[in-house]
């Protein structure tokens, strides 16, 4: 036997164990339990409260007797591994599926099939806006078990949006669904939405309806339709306007005729009235009014005119005739 192993040192699987290895092992098996004591402390104290973000409820639920309560946002007091913290949006949250890749909430050409009345199918960009409250954030959390909202999302809030979307388009013709009927799809799909997420206890705020991205072939069949449509409604306020044209001038006609005839009334109003007023007096006097006294030079060999002055005289004939001086 060698000296070590004289000086009371052991040997265990070909290693020596010195007496003073043996002496310090107690105190570094404490030094290991008050580490792991601390771990666990530290462990434990970081699990005993969770940040509510602003613009979300924390639904706090106790594992063992089942309870719910729902807190505000800021720090939200738990026993660890007793009760569990959830929280969800109060403050709108949009979920997007869009074509682009890089706006969307999954990466790449997002956008959903719809499918028409007519069995065609368009890809159509879509977004929705949601949340909860206060009050339903514990429906929430019992609907779906504590799930996180992402993992909510990804699930329920996608699945229903697509099927919702897809119903509501089968009983829309293509041209309504890009059209004029556009509007009232997206009401239809908003008011069918928030029917089913308000079963989870969600609500939905708002639905919009993005781009439509139609096929080749659909997109030709659309545009060759919409310029016959277009052609048409030229033809027809065309049409229209010549006729609108044409009414014009036949009134106009109308118009100057009405204007000849009041016209002539007018003027034979005017000269009935001028014979009736006329008498051999007041052509006599006129005849004075515009003679400048002198007799003509030259008769011709014929009788000269004579101006029967009586008729001007108080006591002559009013209505005697001029007289011819032969």
């Amino acid at each position: 036997m060698d000296d070590d192993v004289r000086r009371g040192d052991i040997r265990i699987l070909g290693r020596t164990i010195s007496v003073d290895e043996r002496v310090n092992a107690p105190a570094m098996a404490a030094g290991g339990l008050v580490l792991v004591l601390v771990l666990f402390l530290l462990a434990a104290v970081y699990s005993s409260f969770t940040i509510i973000q602003p613009g979300n409820v924390g639904v706090v639920f106790n594992r063992f007797s089942g309870a719910l309560k729902t807190v505000g946002q800021g720090v939200a007091w738990r026993v660890p591994w007793i009760t569990q913290v959830q929280s969800y949006p109060i403050a709108l949250r949009t979920y997007t599926m869009v074509s682009r890749a890089d706006e969307g909430a999954v990466m790449g050409d997002d956008s959903i099939d719809l499918p028409t009345r007519e069995g065609q199918h368009i890809r159509q960009d879509i977004s929705v806006t949601y949340n909860t409250s206060q009050e339903k954030a514990g429906d929430v959390f019992r609907s779906f078990r504590g799930a996180d909202i992402s993992e909510i999302e990804a699930t329920f809030v996608r699945r229903t949006i697509i099927t919702v979307a897809q119903n509501q388009a089968g009983q829309v013709s293509l041209t309504d669904l890009i059209s004029n009927q556009r509007g009232s799809l997206q009401e239809h799909i908003q008011e069918t939405l928030q029917v089913e997420m308000g079963k989870m206890g969600f609500n939905v705020d708002k639905v919009n309806l993005g781009a439509s991205h139609l096929p080749d072939a659909i997109e030709k069949q659309m545009q060759q339709k919409m310029a016959a449509q277009q052609q048409a409604q030229q033809a027809d306020y065309e049409l229209q306007r010549q006729q609108t044209l044409a009414k014009a001038k036949v009134a106009e006609a109308e118009g100057d005729a009405q204007a000849q005839l009041v016209k002539a009334r007018a003027m034979a109003e005017g000269n009935r009235l001028l014979q009736e007023t006329l008498s051999p007096l007041l052509i006599q006097s006129k005849a004075i009014e515009r003679w400048n006294g002198t007799l003509p030079q030259f008769t011709g060999g014929g009788a000269l005119p004579f101006l029967n002055l009586n008729g001007l005289t108080p006591g002559g004939d009013a209505h005697a005739a001029a007289a011819p001086l032969h």
